[in-house]
């Protein structure tokens, strides 16, 4: 039988139940009760997932690592396509099955960065735009990055189930927040002169944005998907309680068993994934001074294709065009010292 507590002014919380705790058993139960409406959706989204992660599977580790190398030499430049094959060689070495598991988990990781950059760099941008938007976001946003994982993890274990699509659901509303936080910074930083002056050209509200704001806003954006890259994967373990496969989950099995040397492979294996991913996203978010104010397309593997596939014809191109250029400056800023000497 219940104690029946009476009001004390100086403690009255021990007296007073709002039902917040019932309330959230009912949600519980209606997710129990909902789930077969869900369970297509999941199927599909799973399917996606282990496609992925076949993929994956099927391609040679040294083709993958050849792959990623190059991937990285394109869009980070040459020593990070260096750093890149030395953690790759590094993970495979760390134990026979390391390789397969770091594919599983990247698979897991990437698709969940992709959901929270369809989600996040929209409503980034409109975040930016609207005041009310922000200030109705900022306590979901806050709610999201402090709340504990556990917390969620069990409705949504009971809406969805166990499995790869519950682990993403989880990992998307905790990685989600900075990629929205830092889009819409870094786009609120762009120089409103800027703005104005392609305005003032003629420039749509789209040409603005694509065209101006997101490029310049794009080192800021970058920032939060490496956020969102991270958080990521320090969600593998906690995923891997509810059934994600992967290195997560060999840690979580090294856990129960003592294992500590398998605990170790398995982290160790998260963090040479997290140094491979935070470099080639680093290096996608270098600005134009920083590749010389070349295009993508004229630097990396890309660029030394094209160069070999034009000839020596293009680099004497290349080198006019740099005279002619030099010999410019030259008029503008007028002749130097020495032949100023010759002339007097």
């Amino acid at each position: 039988m219940a104690e029946d507590k009476s009001l004390n002014l100086l403690d009255p919380f021990t007296a007073i139940d709002l039902g917040i705790a019932d309330w959230a058993d009912g949600i519980k139960d209606w997710a129990s009760a909902n789930r077969d409406t869900i369970q297509p959706a999941k199927r599909a989204i799973n399917d996606i997932i282990v496609g992925i992660d076949d993929i994956f599977q099927a391609i040679p580790p040294v083709v993958m690592i050849l792959i990623i190398a190059l991937l990285a030499w394109q869009l980070a430049g040459r020593r990070v396509g260096v750093i890149v094959v030395v953690a790759l060689v590094a993970l495979g070495l760390l134990d026979p099955r390391a390789w397969s598991l770091a594919m599983t988990t990247l698979a897991i990781v990437l698709s969940s960065v992709f959901v929270c950059m369809v989600i996040g760099l929209p409503l980034g941008i409109l975040t930016a735009k609207s005041e009310r938007l922000q200030t109705l976001l900022r306590p979901v946003l806050d709610t999201m990055q402090t709340i504990p994982a556990f917390v969620y993890l069990v409705p949504v274990v009971m809406l969805v189930g166990i499995g790869n699509v519950s682990g993403i659901i989880v990992t998307v509303i905790f990685a989600l927040p900075p990629l929205i936080r830092l889009t819409a910074l870094g786009i609120q930083q762009v120089d409103g002169n800027v703005v104005e002056a392609a305005r003032a050209f003629g420039a749509s509200p789209r040409q603005i944005m694509l065209k101006v704001e997101l490029p310049l806003a794009l080192p800021t954006i970058m920032a939060g998907v490496n956020q969102t890259i991270m958080l990521a994967l320090s969600m593998v373990v906690i995923a891997s309680m509810i059934a994600v496969k992967g290195l997560g989950n060999e840690v979580l099995r090294a856990m129960g068993r003592l294992d500590a040397g398998m605990a170790i492979v398995g982290g160790l294996g998260i963090v040479i994934l997290a140094v491979v991913l935070d470099r080639i996203s680093q290096g996608v978010a270098q600005t134009g001074r920083e590749r010389g104010h070349r295009h993508w397309w004229e630097a990396g593997p890309v660029g030394v294709v094209l160069r070999a596939m034009r000839g020596p014809k293009a680099a004497t191109q290349i080198a006019a065009r740099s005279s002619a250029q030099a010999g410019k400056l030259q008029d503008i800023t007028g002749p130097d010292k020495n032949e100023k000497g010759v002339n007097t």
